[in-house]
C-alpha cells in the first residue's frame, strides 16, 4: 500500500532537527540589502519590481523565522503573499526570482514551465507535482520545501479561450491543459493540505506526504502578450496608441508598458481568460517595464561582454567590442522586442565567429569587433 506522511508529524527526527537548523541558518537582510545584492549580482533596472520582490522576500523569511524558531502562531502575522509580474520577453522576470532566492536567499525553489501542464487524469505534467519538484529542490525534506518557492513561469499560457461562457458554467469543451489547471492552481495558491506524490507519475500507487502550502509563495511570471489591446477593448479605446496616438502599427507591438489601472482590474484578466479567483489569489500583481536603450546597454557590457571576454582570456586571447558595435546590438534588440535575452543571441553570431577562427591556435592576440560599412566585422590584432 502506497504511504502518506503528515506534514504536521511522522517525520523522522533527523529530518525534523535538518529543518531546524535550515530555518536557523537563512540569512535576514533588510528589503533595501536584498535590493542592493541583487543590483550586486548584476540585475539591471526595474526598480519598482525589484523593491516589490524585496520587500515579499523579507516577510517571507521573517514570517518562517517567526513560526519555526519563535514559535509563534500563524493565526497572528499576516498570510503569505503570492506575486505575478507581468512584463515583455526579455525584461528580467524570471532572472530576478532565480537570482534573488536560489542566489541571495537560498531557498528551495522549483521553476517550473506551467505550460507542460494539464488537469489531473489527462496526457501531460500532474499539477499536484509542481510541489513534488519543490521537495526534490529542497533535498527530500518536506518540511524545509513547505517554506520554498514555487516560480509559475509561462503563467499566461494557460489564460484559456475568451469566450467567458465557460466562466459561467455553460462550455462544454474541457479546457484541460488551460481551464482546467487553473481550477486546480486554485487550493495550492491559497492555505491548502496537499498530498504530494513522491515522483513524478502521481499513480495510485505512489507514496505521497503531506505537504501544507500556507506558507509556500507562488511568484508567477509571463509576457501576456495582447493583453494591452484586452484593456483597451474594455475601456472603449480600442488600438488607439499607447501614449494617445492613433498609430496602428502600436497594437502590434510586444514590448509595450503596463499601466497600475489596468493589471488592478481583474475584469481585464478574466476577458483574456483567467479565471478571476485565480488572479484574486495573488496579492501583488506587477508589471515590469520594457528596458530602455541606457539598461540594455548596461546589461551587455556588466553582464553578456564580460563573460565573453572571460571565455577569451582562457584562451590567451584579448575580445575587444567597440561602442559603435555594443550600439547596434542594442538598436537590433530594441527593433526586434526581445529585451535582454535577445543581446546574447544577436552578439553570440558575431562572437562564434571569431572563437570558431581563433580558438585552440595557441596566439596571444586581441580580437576586436568593429562596425565597418554598417555590419559587425572580426579584427585579429597582433599582441607583443
Amino acid at each position: 500500500m502506497p504511504r502518506v506522511q503528515d506534514f504536521e508529524h511522522g517525520f523522522e527526527q533527523d529530518i525534523v532537527e535538518d529543518a531546524r537548523r535550515f530555518f536557523e541558518s537563512l540569512p535576514v537582510y533588510t528589503p533595501r540589502q536584498i535590493f542592493q545584492k541583487l543590483n550586486d549580482l548584476g540585475y539591471k533596472g526595474q526598480e519598482e519590481a525589484r523593491r516589490a520582490i524585496s520587500l515579499m522576500a523579507y516577510r517571507h523569511i521573517r514570517r518562517i523565522r517567526r513560526i519555526h524558531i519563535e514559535g509563534v502562531s500563524r493565526s497572528l502575522l499576516p498570510p503569505k503573499s503570492n506575486v505575478l509580474l507581468m512584463g515583455p520577453t526579455g525584461c528580467g522576470k524570471t532572472f530576478l526570482v532565480e537570482l534573488l532566492f536560489n542566489d541571495v536567499l537560498r531557498l528551495p525553489t522549483a521553476m517550473i514551465d506551467i505550460s507542460g501542464y494539464s488537469e489531473t487524469g489527462y496526457v501531460g505534467d500532474d499539477v499536484k507535482t509542481i510541489l513534488t519538484r519543490l521537495i526534490h529542490a529542497a533535498g527530500g525534506n518536506p518540511i524545509i520545501a513547505s517554506v520554498g518557492v514555487v516560480c509559475l513561469d509561462e503563467f499566461d499560457k494557460l489564460a484559456s479561450s475568451q469566450n467567458t461562457a465557460r466562466f459561467d458554467g455553460q462550455g462544454t469543451t474541457k479546457d484541460v491543459s488551460g481551464l482546467g489547471v487553473q481550477k486546480e492552481l486554485l487550493r495550492m495558491l491559497e492555505a491548502a493540505t496537499v498530498d504530494v506524490p513522491t515522483d513524478y507519475n502521481n499513480t495510485i500507487y505512489s507514496d505521497r506526504v503531506r505537504i501544507f502550502t500556507g506558507d509556500v509563495p507562488f511568484i508567477a511570471c509571463g509576457a501576456f502578450s495582447g493583453f494591452k489591446n484586452t484593456a483597451l477593448v474594455r475601456s472603449g479605446t480600442p488600438f488607439i496608441g499607447f501614449r494617445g496616438t492613433r498609430d496602428p502599427a502600436d497594437r502590434e507591438r510586444i514590448a509595450v508598458a503596463l499601466e497600475a489601472a489596468e493589471i488592478n482590474n481583474i475584469e481585464n484578466f478574466h476577458c483574456y481568460g483567467f479565471l478571476p479567483e485565480l488572479v484574486a489569489r495573488f496579492t501583488r500583481v506587477v508589471a515590469l517595464q520594457p528596458l530602455d536603450r541606457s539598461t540594455l546597454k548596461s546589461i551587455l557590457v556588466d553582464n553578456v561582454i564580460r563573460s565573453f571576454k572571460h571565455e577569451f582570456q582562457s584562451e590567451g586571447l584579448e575580445l575587444q567590442v567597440e561602442a559603435k558595435v555594443l550600439n547596434h546590438i542594442v538598436d537590433l534588440s530594441l527593433d526586434r522586442q526581445t529585451g535582454a535575452r535577445g543581446l546574447n543571441a544577436l552578439l553570440t553570431q558575431y562572437i562564434e565567429r571569431a572563437a570558431y577562427d581563433q580558438f585552440g591556435d595557441g596566439k596571444n592576440d586581441a580580437i576586436r569587433l568593429c562596425m565597418r560599412r554598417g555590419e559587425i566585422q572580426t579584427q585579429r590584432l597582433r599582441r607583443r
